[in-house]
């Protein structure tokens, strides 16, 4: 059994092809950053001091610095919870949804539960928060695997429910008396807050995405399960005439995937807001969606793009308070690094 499930899947990566897609991630990352610089000169802004500026402002100050790994982990966890279901070939579009949803669950808990004690509080809000977005994807894991509906336009469609979700309950029930000009939810008790590093927002969520990458590491390269996953990624038909369970499959592992998405909904709530507002999220979502694609779900490239991916996000907030651009200009640049990871395998097709 185990060596036919090993005969469906590809030859493992060389060293010699991991090298080389490092070497792509710093193409993709000069080129995208040089295309970006001609844009801001053609719209009469300084690249190079804007690049500077942003440069001191992330590593002129250790505070500044700590913010790249704030940033990083929604990120990272969003992207666990792509690079997951895509070994099974499922595109889990999803992750902004659950993300949301994750922080919603955590903040009905963080409301509900006020008197328990802080070591028993975190685990809670853990548990809803991966509850939040673990039920949230299960809804398009079912449709797929009841072959009912496509689970990218099931998670992509479902990105938009949830914000509404969100808005419903801090324009509504959970709205604040004390902020009536800011729709948002009361402050979390202390012991509904995740620690956080003295002097900085470094948060224990971090923890969790660090875990979350050795856990998917370990879980795909040493058990059965991560093994039974890979085959059925190699050839589905194949692997469920062999006795796999397809549909079970589908459904934990979207389950899971986005229970990881909604820790890090959690840890925002908990940790960096401290109560449920709306613009919960940058876009973390879409970003681990394109950080999972780029790195094709490598932990060690999930890791190391994430802080790229970081310190993107923190030129377009430098941009924006030096050079009055508007934040949304960041996405040019994300868009750009989409381009560059789908133009190679087009030109390829093309040459054959």
């Amino acid at each position: 059994m185990y060596n036919k499930l090993v005969s469906l899947l590809k030859v493992p990566t060389t060293k010699k092809s991991m090298a080389e897609t490092l070497l792509r991630y710093l193409v993709i990352i000069f080129f995208a950053f040089t295309v970006f610089g001609l844009v801001l000169f053609i719209s009469g802004k300084n690249p190079i001091r804007a690049y500077a500026d942003t440069f001191t402002s992330i590593f002129g100050s250790f505070y500044g610095f700590s913010e790249l790994w704030v940033q990083m982990i929604p990120i990272m966890l969003t992207a666990v919870a792509v690079a997951l279901p895509s070994k099974m070939n499922l595109i889990n579009v999803g992750g902004e949804g659950q993300l949301f949803m994750g922080g919603w669950m955590a903040t009905w808990a963080a409301l509900t539960f006020q008197g328990l004690p802080k070591v028993i509080f975190i685990p809670v809000l853990m548990l809803f928060g991966f509850l939040g977005g673990a039920l949230w994807a299960a809804i398009p894991g079912l449709l797929k695997a009841k072959k009912l509906v496509n689970e990218t336009i099931s998670t992509l469609l479902l990105n938009f429910i949830a914000p509404l979700i969100i808005s419903l309950s801090v324009f509504g029930p959970w709205r604040s008396a004390e902020s009536a000009a800011y729709p948002q939810t009361p402050a979390f008790v202390d012991a509904a807050r995740l620690p956080v590093i003295t002097g900085t927002r470094i948060h224990l969520g971090f923890i969790f995405a660090i875990v979350a990458l050795l856990l998917f590491w370990f879980f795909m390269k040493h058990t059965k399960w991560g093994l039974e996953i890979r085959a059925i990624g190699g050839n589905p038909e194949a692997a469920e005439r062999m006795g796999i369970r397809l549909q079970w499959y589908i459904l934990i592992v979207l389950f899971i995937a986005g229970g990881i998405a909604g820790l890090a909904g959690m840890a925002e709530v908990t940790a960096i807001h401290g109560r449920l507002r709306i613009g919960l999220s940058q876009g973390y979502g879409y970003k681990g969606f394109l950080l999972s694609w780029i790195t094709g779900g490598s932990p060690i490239g999930i890791l190391l793009m994430a802080f790229v991916f970081a310190v993107i996000t923190s030129v377009g907030d430098t941009l924006q308070i030096t050079q009055g651009v508007p934040y949304a200009v960041i996405n040019i640049l994300f868009s750009l690094i989409l381009f560059v990871v789908l133009a190679k395998p087009i030109l390829k097709g093309k040459k054959k």
